[in-house]
């Protein structure tokens, strides 16, 4: 296993060429937000900005798309008909995902998870979502309890799942907060080459793994455990994802990335920081 260093930001980050246009630095679409969620994908929307995309789309239930696009002028929100994700809009999830990949000549990624509620006909439509799509995508929050019922949607996608621990025994994992770190790489390792993917298993030092490779990440901070933290790691990873970095490099990033924000942000507000806070670190963490 190989500790994630400073090093891959000037790996993520080269120096951009004089002349480039938008999309050049890829399009994430976030699918997330339901009833009672709003802001969780606007967070995974803003840590992607921050992290280097180029555009960020939002796709959700109408009550929550009209806040998401209340937020800030920088967020586009698409609203879908109803209060929950379901299978009527399938067709427009498809469509908006080879309408992105075109207009970003291939430069795209998804973000599904967040807020999007774990009824089942929500978690059917997630399931034949990524059974139909072939972008890279980062699987999230109540995504994650979707795939757990049906793993073999995963195999040969580039697709990154960021489960805590709680989700990675969801994943047929085990309880890994006991286990000492040479203990907790194996396991993870093991079940990333079980489900053919790859993961990023967020504690205390992050594990990532495509199955064979490994690295491992120590940044982080005691006030990461605040709510949202998560959802601007998947943001900086689907943001990755977007610019053409791959599933276990975009996963390392956004560990590291997230990571140090968060080290960054918490020194600065302690126990009053919150998700955006993260995401305002951002920048710092990147330069």
């Amino acid at each position: 296993m190989i500790k994630v260093s400073k090093d891959i930001i000037q790996e993520l980050y080269p120096e951009r060429p004089p002349e480039v246009k938008k999309y050049d630095y890829g399009l994430m679409l976030v699918i997330g937000g339901g009833e009672f969620y709003s802001g969780s994908p606007a967070l995974v929307a803003l840590a992607g900005f921050r992290a280097g995309v180029d555009m960020v789309r939002v796709i959700a239930p109408k009550r929550a798309a009209d806040i998401i696009a209340s937020f800030t002028p920088v967020l586009a929100a698409f609203p879908l008909e109803g209060t929950h994700l379901n299978q009527t809009h399938l067709a427009n999830l498809i469509g908006m995902t080879e309408s992105a990949k075109d207009v970003s000549h291939g430069k795209v990624s998804v973000v599904i998870g967040g807020g999007l509620g774990r009824s089942q006909e929500t978690q059917e439509t997630i399931l034949q979502y990524l059974s139909r799509t072939n972008v890279p995508v980062v699987i999230d929050a109540d995504a994650i309890h979707a795939i757990a019922k049906n793993p073999e949607v995963l195999e040969g996608k580039p697709f990154l799942i960021t489960p805590n621990t709680y989700e990675l025994t969801l994943l047929g994992g085990k309880d890994i907060r006991p286990m000492e770190l040479e203990a907790r790489v194996q396991e993870v390792q093991a079940i990333a080459a079980k489900l053919k993917t790859t993961l990023v298993v967020k504690v205390k030092t992050d594990i990532i793994s495509n199955g064979e490779d490994v690295l491992i990440d120590e940044t982080g901070s005691p006030f990461l455990s605040v709510g949202g933290a998560g959802d601007t790691m998947a943001g900086i990873a689907g943001a990755l994802l977007a610019r053409g970095v791959s599933p276990m490099n975009a996963g390392a990033g956004a560990a590291y990335i997230n990571g140090r924000a968060g080290q960054i942000a918490g020194k600065k507000f302690g126990e009053s920081l919150i998700a955006t806070d993260i995401i305002d670190a951002i920048p710092e963490a990147i330069r």
